[in-house]
């Protein structure tokens, strides 16, 4: 994806993974003068061939004139000395969402889906998109569901854009103006990053702050953030859709959408479709048909009677909770790097866990809490994990990675983790 309004223009971008990486060349593809930088010296290997491009750490330089710091979301602005420099000097700081909104204006006719929230995003991004898919307009998927919207082609006329959007995301987008913005929970996460829990809900708000009141604004009012974010919102009257809590629908045609939280997901996918004129035949189709994503609530196989569930996507104990409530016999497999001190957050579900197996940083800690109310082994590495839950595990019961951690102890990211438990349980014999 191009732009003039970059042509001439000198960017720096900071962060090569994939989106910066996606945004390095978008960039140059449009005629942008760009300097580049990424602590990973593989990272900058991989566009050492992009003609014009140069490399210098932009905390190491003098900023004065230029159209923007192009950060990748995983940079911590709170407290990386990048952000006072570029302030300093006038330099807006931004992510590639941004960058996506500027070239917009040139883009053939489309709309815009953009979806947060701390839970079930990746989830319902994937299945509006499945829904247009399947209704036969042309879409694409992008954002924090792991496709750098940069590096895509554009839509052709009457194309929709689904965006999962992360706070940090939407920390580095000033202009989005999504047709259709979805808001599906807020609780705690990420706090390391704000100035507490407030500033974290805050963020996830300023998708709508962005939007034209005469857009449509979906929101899900279980949680209080999210309903007060709804009242902040009132005088949109029939631009403003919310999804009220505990909303009983039958969810036994749909395989890969089962237990509550996908019932709130797959409402707010369907608020989404209709409000993009999708007819109810094709959304119906859609649903029946949606496959789900790898690493969330992944059925692996099914060994010797035991289903071995890869949940590796839960990276909270909020996100974690879901999965303790879809089986009734676990071997839970927890922990990684933790995002907190307690599981209080799965504790509902603990009287489905026949018994746990702690990972990861967290290991010790997670024993200790769990010890009390369940039977608990800490077994370090996933790999241990995984052959001490085989061995334990009888016919109808499952064993389920859902680590209520990050994955960045042990692994580069959760899709690594979730790998690695495939591989672990496809080696079982």
């Amino acid at each position: 994806m191009t732009s003039d309004l970059w042509r001439g223009k000198r960017f720096a971008v900071l962060g090569l993974a994939r989106s910066g990486a996606a945004t390095v060349r978008a960039l140059l593809a449009s005629g942008a003068q760009v300097v580049a930088w990424d602590d990973d010296a593989a990272a900058r290997e991989a566009l050492a061939g992009e003609a014009s491009l140069d490399f210098a750490d932009p905390e190491q330089m003098d900023l004065t004139g230029f159209a923007g710091l192009v950060v990748s979301p995983g940079v911590p602005l709170n407290r990386h000395p990048v952000a006072a420099k570029a302030r300093a000097a006038g330099v807006p700081i931004i992510g590639d969402i941004e960058l996506f909104a500027q070239a917009r204006a040139a883009l053939a006719t489309h709309k815009v889906v953009g979806i947060t929230g701390t839970n079930g995003k990746s989830t319902t991004t994937a299945l509006i998109h499945h829904i247009v898919q399947v209704a036969g307009v042309p879409s694409l998927m992008g954002g924090n569901i792991g496709l750098p919207i940069l590096a895509q082609e554009p839509l052709p006329a009457g194309g929709v854009y689904v965006l999962e959007l992360s706070s940090y995301q939407i920390d580095l987008t000033v202009s989005l103006d999504c047709d259709v913005a979805v808001l599906l929970n807020i609780t705690p996460d990420h706090l390391d990053r704000y100035d507490g829990f407030a500033a974290y809900a805050a963020a996830k708000g300023r998708l709508f702050a962005m939007q034209s009141a005469a857009h449509d604004a979906i929101i899900n009012i279980a949680d209080a953030p999210s309903a007060a974010i709804a009242r902040s919102l009132s005088a949109r009257a029939e631009h403003l859709h919310k999804i009220a809590p505990g909303f009983c629908m039958d969810q036994s045609r749909w395989p890969s959408l089962q237990g509550p939280h996908n019932a709130q997901n797959a409402l707010a996918a369907i608020t989404a479709a209709q409000l993009l004129g999708i007819p109810e035949p094709q959304i119906d189709k859609a649903l029946a048909s949606f496959k789900g994503l790898a690493h969330r609530m992944e059925t692996v196989r099914v060994h010797n009677g035991v289903t071995f569930v890869n949940d590796s996507k839960a990276t909270n104990p909020e996100s974690a909770k879901p999965a303790l409530g879809s089986f009734s016999r676990i071997h839970w497999i927890v922990g990684g790097q933790p995002k907190g001190d307690e599981l209080e957050a799965c504790a509902p579900n603990f009287g489905n866990v026949v018994r746990a197996y702690t990972i990861g940083d967290a290991g010790a800690k997670f024993a200790a809490l769990l010890a009390p109310v369940m039977p608990v082994e800490e077994s370090g590495m996933l790999g241990n994990a995984v052959l001490a839950a085989a061995a334990k595990a009888q016919p109808g019961e499952t064993v389920l990675l859902s680590p209520a951690c990050a994955s960045f102890d042990q692994f580069a990211n959760y899709e690594e983790r979730g790998e690695a438990f495939r591989a672990a349980v496809g080696a079982l014999i």
